[in-house]
């Protein structure tokens, strides 16, 4: 029972670490507490999250859309049994696929709860009550995080809940009140806004996804309100109490003035922080910082040489895909090699409709350090492409050193930016220039048009659609 690497935790950090790790020649152990494998984002995040704004999606467009494009039907009614139970089936799927994976890669899936017995040892505690220790050379932790709340809000996981509660809910909300304008509190609030809930979002910044360009907030948020989502920016929550089928939600606003919300259901959605109990992080002798994450080094190696740590347990963006290539590096630095990951190219996506993505630096960020920067902004509404969908909301923004034309960010709204954006990381893993990018030439019509004129517009001032 001794492994060259033995991996906690199989969400997509875990998961593609031991793969990766086997095919480097590795004998690969994996642990993992639940039932299915996939952690977080394939059971209660970005699987299911997606299946369900999908869903509403389609929803949506029928009932707002489908006749200017002269499609006539009855009044558009929905299932919304039908839809978390195929949003079920999407989770089977994609959780099975993971399992088969492991099979093929050779890798020994534990299933119970792993914790340290020493630097090299890991308890396996299983449902039944029996335990075993395996042995491994190296360990990885990969233990992700779980959603956060204030210290006052007591969640109950019936009427005051968190995303994963939100997933599962047996009833589209009346008025849903939304505690967060992040990524999650945002799409959520957008599946059931779409279903016909009336959403309040209560944010403690003056603006939306406060980490992304400013842009990018005030076009998300203009685009919502129109589609009936109301806003509270600059409200400090400072009560959440339920009352039968009833939350009230009590925040003061800027003006320091009492303002009193209710509904039926209140998410709340203020981040979510790492997971590490029951690891028995003390017995191996691992170092964890002030906000509860694992200190990690260059190589994602903690204090003690033999253990390493990946994803939302560690500093950064808490991202499947930051989780991803952070569990290659480990894997690959392990068998030897010289991999790299570049933080500043991990992609941020919002997936509303429209979508929102980001890559780089937001023009906050490059003010604040001084850097002389070009901006070039294109409309989505100027595009054919949009035109001939219906999705004309939206921009891109292309930043640029003025000295030098180097892409130091890009930032979108709009139709399909999810997958948009990376056109941007490529651009810039490879440094390239606006110029460059707005010399490319690009397929008519389409939605990556915005991306060329937008690069245009940094390099030289003059789109050409614009």
């Amino acid at each position: 029972m001794k492994y060259d690497i033995i991996v906690i935790g199989s969400g997509p950090g875990g998961y593609i670490a031991a793969i990766r790790a086997s095919q480097l020649g590795k004998k690969v152990a994996i642990i993992e507490k639940y039932t299915t494998l996939g952690g977080t984002c394939l059971n209660v995040g970005c699987i299911p999250s997606k299946a369900l704004l999908d869903s509403s999606h389609h929803y949506y467009d029928a009932v707002h859309h489908f006749e200017e494009h002269g499609i006539s039907i009855q009044k558009p009614s929905f299932d919304f049994t039908k839809m978390v139970e195929r949003k079920a089936n999407v989770v089977e799927t994609t959780t099975g696929g993971i399992k088969y994976l492991m099979d093929k890669n050779d890798i020994t899936v534990f299933e119970g709860l792993g914790s340290f017995e020493d630097a090299t040892h890991i308890k396996v505690s299983k449902k039944d009550g029996s335990s075993e220790i395996i042995e491994g050379t190296n360990i990885i932790i990969a233990t992700g995080s779980k959603p956060s709340t204030l210290p006052f809000i007591s969640i109950d996981k019936e009427r005051i809940i968190t995303s994963t509660e939100a997933l599962k809910l047996p009833e589209v909300p009346k008025h849903l009140i939304v505690i967060g304008g992040g990524v999650i509190g945002l799409e959520l609030g957008s599946v059931y806004s779409r279903l016909g809930a009336e959403v309040t979002v209560v944010e403690y910044m003056d603006k939306i996804v406060p980490g992304m360009d400013a842009d990018v907030s005030k076009e998300l948020q203009k685009v919502f309100k129109k589609q009936g989502i109301t806003f509270a920016t600059s409200h400090k929550v400072t009560s959440v109490k339920r009352d039968g089928n009833n939350v009230v939600v009590k925040a003061t606003d800027k003006k320091d003035r009492e303002i009193e919300f209710s509904g039926d259901y209140c998410l709340v959605a203020v981040g979510r922080k790492p997971y590490t109990e029951g690891l028995g992080l003390e017995k191996a002798g691992v170092k964890v910082t002030e906000r509860g994450q694992i200190d990690v080094n260059d190589h994602l190696q903690t204090n003690i040489k033999n253990i390493y740590a990946i994803g939302d347990v560690v500093k950064g963006a808490m991202l499947a895909h930051k989780a991803e290539e952070e569990g290659v590096v480990v894997a690959e630095y392990l068998a030897g090699e010289k991999p790299h990951i570049n933080y500043n190219l991990i992609p941020g996506i919002v997936y509303t409709w429209p979508e929102a993505a980001a890559v780089g630096k937001t023009e906050e960020e490059l003010k604040e350090a001084k850097i002389e920067y070009k901006a070039g902004k294109f409309s989505m509404r100027a595009l054919g492409r949009s035109k001939a969908s219906g999705d004309t909301d939206g921009f891109v923004k292309v930043l640029a050193d003025k000295n030098t034309d180097e892409i130091l960010g890009v930032h979108m709204v709009g139709a399909r930016v999810a997958d948009l954006i990376m056109e941007a990381a490529v651009a810039m893993e490879f440094r390239a220039s606006a110029e460059d990018l707005a010399r490319i030439c690009h397929g008519h019509p389409t939605y990556s048009e915005a991306v060329k004129e937008a690069a245009k517009a940094a390099w030289d001032g003059k789109p050409l659609n614009a």
